[in-house]
């Protein structure tokens, strides 16, 4: 595995697992409505997760893009279909996208790797 994608998922674990421990029920609430949202339903798991790429491409967030990228990925996202979902992102969010668009293609690069 990459060190990028390594420290990524090490890094996401150990906050997640941190965040959760405390006695919080409205935090633990909305990482279980997160959850709940990209389970399959009228639209398929793949559909919500490229959804969620273009989303967080648009809202500027790295740790979201690596996210879906990932998840894109196990639903059997394909480069074409990356690019596809690049391009909407760019149209809606503009040349503000283009950094994240460079980081989340170096991501999907290191994936690619494995």
């Amino acid at each position: 595995m990459s060190k990028m994608i390594e420290e990524y998922e090490a890094y996401r674990a150990r906050m997640n697992e941190r965040i959760l421990s405390e006695d919080n029920q409205a935090v633990k609430r909305f990482f279980g409505v997160d959850t709940l949202t990209y389970r399959d339903g009228a639209l398929p798991v793949k559909t919500k997760e490229m959804l969620g790429l273009v989303s967080s491409m648009v809202l500027r967030c790295d740790d979201c893009i690596r996210y879906h990228l990932q998840q894109c990925r196990k639903e059997g996202v394909t480069r074409a279909e990356f690019f596809d979902i690049f391009s909407v992102a760019l149209v809606v969010g503009g040349s503000i996208v283009i950094p994240h668009l460079r980081r989340a293609v170096e991501f999907l690069d290191e994936m690619e790797k494995q």
